[in-house]
């Protein structure tokens, strides 16, 4: 899941994105408000991790703007600022979380994934879709209840498949769940973990549509 982080403390930002990283999450990072404006206009993002308190555009600046373009991402506000009344104007700002540093990197991970589950509609924090259960905290995939061994790379492109279940993804789409800023994007990478899935799993567990993409039905 392709994260968006607007954060100007360098080291804070550093450890927020390595952190996050190591959960499977793929960061990009602004440090400025203008920055996070002009990705959030570029690139969609699943959840964006906001501090309020930044230059050349504050964070409650940015929310407003994003929520005024009829942008739904889940934003969660991670801020020094822990007055009721800043809380009371980010959720009311349009925000869907708001954390208070200092903060337990663990805590940030478990409010993005409930997050991404709110935001596709569900409350169990497994992802079920028949014989396959996929859980996005363990990083972990099973199939009729043993354990899948796969890459990084490879629980990605599955997660997010599972995630849009019965839609189909471009490549493109697979993709951006998969690469930063400044990543190189191999151009068979896409194929050659379909291909990897399809043989740990079953092949029907990922369905080619030609000339659109991929996509895993939402029952099989």
């Amino acid at each position: 899941m392709r994260i968006l982080l607007a954060e100007d403390d360098r080291l804070l930002g550093a450890g927020i994105r390595a952190g996050l990283g190591q959960a499977g999450f793929v960061v990009d990072w602004a440090e400025d408000g203008d920055s996070a404006d002009a990705a959030l206009a570029a690139q969609s993002y699943d959840a964006v991790v906001l501090d309020l308190g930044l230059p050349k555009r504050d964070g409650m600046a940015v929310l407003r703007r994003l929520r005024s373009a009829s942008n739904t991402v889940p934003v969660l506000i991670l801020t020094a600022r822990d007055a009721i009344a800043d809380r009371v104007g980010g959720l009311d700002a349009g925000a869907d979380d708001y954390l208070v540093k200092p903060f337990d990197l663990a805590e940030l991970q478990a409010r993005l994934r409930a997050l991404l589950r709110r935001a596709r509609g569900g409350a169990d924090p497994m992802l079920r879709l028949g014989r396959l259960a996929i859980d996005p905290a363990a990083r972990q995939a099973t199939l009729d209840q043993n354990p899948v061994e796969l890459s990084a790379r490879e629980f990605a492109v599955l997660e997010r498949l599972a995630a849009n279940a019965g839609r189909v993804l471009s490549k493109a789409q697979i993709e951006d769940g998969l690469y930063g800023w400044g990543e190189e994007i191999e151009s068979n990478a896409v194929e050659v973990y379909v291909h990897h899935l399809r043989r740990k799993l079953f092949p029907e567990v990922i369905r080619t549509v030609r000339g659109v993409g991929y996509t895993i039905p939402a029952a099989f």
